[in-house]
């Protein structure tokens, strides 16, 4: 039997999942070559997984004794009362329940992380300026794991409000050993650019590379364990999940399909007198309480409120195949609802490899001002239309209404020269976490030896074309008013 691409960076070379399977002369597969776990696949679905066959009981979800002697808890992230299709939660059948600790304790507060993004907040700054980073380096004089390596870039809101997002970098060198991070704020959008992560979680492992993300949700313990230097990104969403996107006139099918994201199953650890540390985040701030016991005991569990991951290169690119280039939306992997119910909270969007088809028009993204805050990363590759120096790793900003487009030399381009049939994008993806809030950018990346502005006399050579017309336009004007 064939087995999928042998070379994990073949990855980025493909035009699309499809591509591996070579149109149906090798078997379908799931996963990537490397991945060691199973998944389950689907989106929103009630998911149940043991990892010892008979262990969760049936007709009911807390019975007097569970089998094996196990604990039964609950883990709920929804108001009880919230309609049954937003009703989120998990049951846990575990050697040990999570209340089992020695109580907490402060930790320090970390310089590099911040959660209020209210203006009246000193740490933050507000800025129309399109702002840039160059990749942040990974440390090589010293040893930091996931949680250590956090480094906040731009955000709104502020999580005890429970409603707003922020934006993140994470730099780290080591595995977490022992110690297991809760986010008790929000939910972790992780996207990995560059190192593997294998991520242990309570209800089974996932192990996400670059060209795929992962959502680890709010209250769920998970542990980071790396191959190597390893960056990524991080979007943080506080009083929302994500979802899928409606697909409206598109029908049934086509962007991300539910069927492709894919969920962890059942993978328990018994550890006894073994002590762990387990770091929280609450309110922004830091704290730890230690235990006896393993976090990742789980044995058996069902929901769904379940941590899950998706592979980008199985993203179906929709577009316009006749004229006009189509608004962003199109892009969309997953969306966060706000309060505000014309406008999302959070859009993950990716630019990846796709055919772009159309006649008598323009090809470029047109020049624009639109209401949303727009933080872009890249993956791989490359992506036009940011300055030279939007490498891998590196972060480009621009806040809600502030006019940005393409150079003149490529607008020039594409306004003599006929739209080819081409394919756009290739080898690389890019990102975007887009939200219809105002953002402001930490004190950690303001301050950065990293910031640059994207130089403004790129299009000081956009000349003025009508002038030139002006005689024409005269005797149009002229004639309009003998009419």
């Amino acid at each position: 039997m064939s087995s999928p691409l042998q070379d994990p960076t073949a990855y980025q070379k493909i035009f699309h999942w499809a591509e591996t399977q070579q149109d149906g002369c090798i078997p379908s597969f799931r996963t990537r070559k490397n991945d060691p776990y199973k998944y389950m696949p689907g989106f929103n679905n009630h998911f149940e997984s043991e990892a010892v066959p008979g262990t969760i009981p049936q007709g009911q979800n807390s019975p007097r004794n569970v089998r094996f002697g196990l604990y039964a808890e609950q883990m709920t992230a929804s108001a009880f009362v919230a309609p049954r299709h937003v009703n989120k939660k998990a049951w846990l059948y575990r050697a040990r329940p999570a209340v089992a600790h020695q109580g907490f304790t402060d930790l320090p507060d970390n310089p590099d992380t911040e959660s209020c993004f209210l203006p009246l907040n000193p740490r933050v700054h507000v800025s129309p300026t399109q702002l840039a980073w160059t990749p942040f380096e990974i440390p090589t004089d010293e040893q930091v794991d996931f949680v250590g390596g956090l480094r906040t870039i731009a955000g709104s809101g502020d999580p005890t409000l429970r409603e707003g997002l922020a934006t993140h970098v994470y730099v780290c060198t080591k595995s977490m050993e022992k110690s297991a991070f809760v986010n008790s704020d929000g939910d972790f959008c992780i996207v990995p650019q560059q190192g593997a992560l294998d991520i242990q979680t309570e209800f089974g492992h996932l192990y996400v590379k670059p060209g795929e993300i992962c959502v680890v949700q709010r209250g769920q313990r998970f542990k980071v364990k790396v191959e190597g230097p390893t960056r990524g990104y991080i979007l943080e969403i506080w009083g929302s999940n994500f979802e899928l996107p409606e697909l409206g006139p598109l029908g049934a099918n086509g962007l991300a399909n539910a069927r492709d994201f894919l969920h962890p199953t059942a993978a328990y650890e018994i550890t006894h007198q073994d002590p762990w540390e387990i770091i929280y985040k609450l309110g922004g701030k830091f704290f730890k309480s230690h235990q006896q016991h393993s976090p990742f005991d789980v044995v058996a569990w069902h929901g769904n409120y379940v941590p899950y991951k998706y592979d980008l290169t199985k993203f179906v690119n929709v577009g316009s195949i006749s004229v006009d280039h189509i608004d962003p939306s199109i892009f969309c992997v997953l969306t966060a609802k706000s309060r505000d119910p014309t406008a999302p909270l959070a859009d993950i969007l990716i630019f990846s490899p796709r055919w772009d088809v159309a006649s008598h028009t323009y090809r470029p993204p047109y020049f624009h001002r639109n209401v949303a805050s727009e933080l872009m990363g890249l993956i791989y590759g490359d992506y036009g239309g940011r300055s030279d120096q939007f490498q891998p790793g590196s972060v480009s900003f621009e806040c809600g209404m502030v006019p940005h487009g393409v150079a003149y030399e490529e607008f020039k381009k594409a306004t003599q020269a006929e739209p080819p049939q081409m394919r756009i994008s290739e080898g690389s993806i890019a990102f975007m976490f887009e939200s219809n809030r105002p953002f402001t950018i930490t004190d950690f990346a303001w301050n950065s030896k990293h910031r640059h502005e994207h130089e403004p006399t790129m299009w000081d050579n956009l000349v003025n074309n009508f002038s030139k017309h002006a005689a024409e336009v005269e005797e149009i004007l002229k004639a309009a008013s003998r009419q």
